[in-house]
């Protein structure tokens, strides 16, 4: 795994042992990066941890995500925001 999203996990209460799938929708305006993780996380095992790069928070995916049952942290860096999104177990 990337140092970098290593060092974003630590930051949050995700799984640390969990396998990671990273998507980087920073480049993709809207509605693309809502549509693009929602598509995403159904084909990911309820073990993956989703890391998503972007340009700004989420605010619209959040309360989607609460409704599929995903816990969700963001991480605002300099050069990007970072969601990392999980399968409440």
């Amino acid at each position: 795994m990337e140092e970098a999203t290593r060092s974003v996990l630590a930051e949050t209460d995700a799984p640390s042992d969990a396998l990671v799938e990273t998507l980087d929708v920073a480049a993709a305006g809207p509605p693309a990066p809502l549509r693009q993780t929602l598509e995403l996380l159904p084909d990911l095992a309820d073990d993956v941890v989703l890391v998503q790069y972007n340009d700004r928070a989420p605010q619209h995916l959040y309360p989607k995500l609460e409704d599929r049952g995903y816990a969700y942290e963001t991480v605002e860096q300099a050069d990007a925001t970072i969601t990392v999104i999980w399968k409440e177990l």
